[in-house]
């Protein structure tokens, strides 16, 4: 490909979505640059303060059942006060949280703030997505999903590299950094991002059903994809939990691991943007059942592996399938989810993976005990054949049409236009143009 071509791809791939999206994009970008403190709480724990490792994993449990008990209490807030008001409260409140821990000394404060700490960063992501949906246009919303996994990755992978030089000079300043980082998100929010829940006239609202959390537990398509999103997580999570625990085990070191695992960014960042131009406009029912099936196998093939040259090999496998699911599967929340219940839709969705996060590591323990590391790749293999199975049957009577575009609704175009120019922080996007949304399947992110 020439320099000409790549930069016309380049341009393709970010033109044409409203300003109020990149701001929202570099607010994430920057709160990934500063994630410090989930790189190196565990050292910080265990060489630092002297801690077990059983304590270590005690405080990971307790920051990621924060999460889980966020998740659905964010997206109810994000549908009454606004998402704009909750992204300040759950990124404010995290930053504080963040620099609080760092000054945290006893093991019980520690654990109690970790708490703390993993309910506030995880507040944010319903409202990103749900103010993501709202100010980006139904046909661009996959690439827009795109973009933002992207941003994550990418600051990920810097902090990540970071972490390393913060922590050999000082882990509270660590703490300290991601903290201001995290305010500076708070900071654009306040001052660039009007709120963008979309404005319903009194009219719109008597003749709308109330969505409440019992609405979303009812709706049985969107549970289903809730049940697929968390099978298809624990897949994920397993390159993170178990993947370094079967390579212990078979004599490679921890440097060894890093070596592996780090394709899995270095490939999200060359690959997404172009992998996602090119399933942009393809039946998103198709690449979900592909990408759990390549993820499924592509974690069962880490069974064969005796090398880190093979382990890197089957980590690039499955990473491709994270980089086609994760703005599909995002776009299908969307597209399932009503209007005006969107902030609860992806509390939910946004559980299906804090739930993961919390399976994940006493699968894998279970099985590599018991069992051993090749029941446990097998088991991933399975997961992914019942999530593609589960993905076809959900989706076969859905129309295409309601799926594709990466939404099912289209947004009024003159309040999609106002805010995208950027308005104050009182101004919402009228819905009184847009379709009505769909209400015998209501609902649908990767956070």
């Amino acid at each position: 490909m020439t320099f000409a071509a790549m930069r016309r791809a380049v341009t393709e791939s970010v033109s044409g979505l409203p300003r109020a999206f990149w701001w929202l994009w570099i607010s994430t970008l920057v709160n990934r640059l500063g994630a410090f403190v989930a790189t190196f709480m565990a050292l910080y724990l265990t060489l630092e303060r002297g801690y077990s490792a059983s304590y270590a994993g005690l405080v990971a449990a307790l920051h990621g059942l924060g999460g889980v008990a966020s998740s659905l209490g964010a997206g109810v807030m994000a549908d009454r006060l606004g998402r704009r008001p909750t992204l300040l409260i759950a990124q404010a409140s995290t930053a504080l949280s963040v620099a609080v821990l760092g000054f945290m000394e006893h093991p019980v404060a520690i654990a109690g703030v970790a708490f703390l700490v993993g309910m506030a960063s995880n507040a944010s992501r319903p409202a990103v997505q749900a103010m993501m949906a709202d100010i980006v246009r139904p046909e661009d919303r996959v690439r827009a999903f795109s973009l933002n996994y992207w941003a994550i990755n990418l600051g990920f992978a810097v902090s990540s590299a970071g972490a390393g030089f913060i922590a050999s000079y000082s882990y509270r300043a660590g703490f300290l950094i991601e903290a201001a980082m995290t305010m500076v998100c708070a900071i654009v929010v306040f001052i660039k991002l009007p709120e963008s829940r979309p404005v319903r006239t009194a009219q719109e609202k008597a003749a709308e059903p109330v969505v409440g959390l019992g609405t979303v537990l009812r709706d049985g398509r969107f549970m289903g994809v809730v049940g697929l999103s968390f099978v298809v997580a624990l897949i994920f999570q397993q390159g993170s939990v178990g993947l370094p625990v079967a390579m212990g085990e078979a004599g490679f070191t921890p440097a060894d691991y890093g070596l592996a695992i780090a394709v899995n960014g270095v490939l999200i960042v060359a690959l997404q943007i172009p992998v996602t131009r090119f399933i942009e406009h393809r039946d998103p029912r198709r690449l979900l059942v592909i990408s759990s099936l390549v993820a499924g196998y592509g974690f069962g093939l880490t069974a064969f592996a005796g090398s880190v040259g093979i382990f890197a090999l089957t980590v690039c496998v499955w990473t491709l399938a994270e980089i086609v699911n994760a703005p599909t599967q995002t776009g299908l929340v969307v597209a399932l989810s009503p209007t005006h219940g969107r902030g609860r839709y992806q509390g939910m969705y946004t559980m299906s993976w804090s739930v993961a996060a919390l399976v994940a590591p006493l699968m894998s323990g279970f099985m590599i005990d018991r069992f051993g590391a090749e029941w446990l790749w097998a088991a991933c293999a399975v997961l992914g054949t019942g999530a593609a199975l589960g993905y076809w049957g959900l989706m076969r009577g859905l129309p295409k049409g309601a799926l594709a575009e990466g939404g099912a609704e289209a947004p009024d175009q003159g309040g999609a236009e106002a805010f995208a120019r950027g308005g104050s922080g009182g101004e919402g996007i009228s819905a009184a143009g847009s379709v009505a949304p769909r209400t015998d399947s209501a609902a649908a992110p990767r956070p």
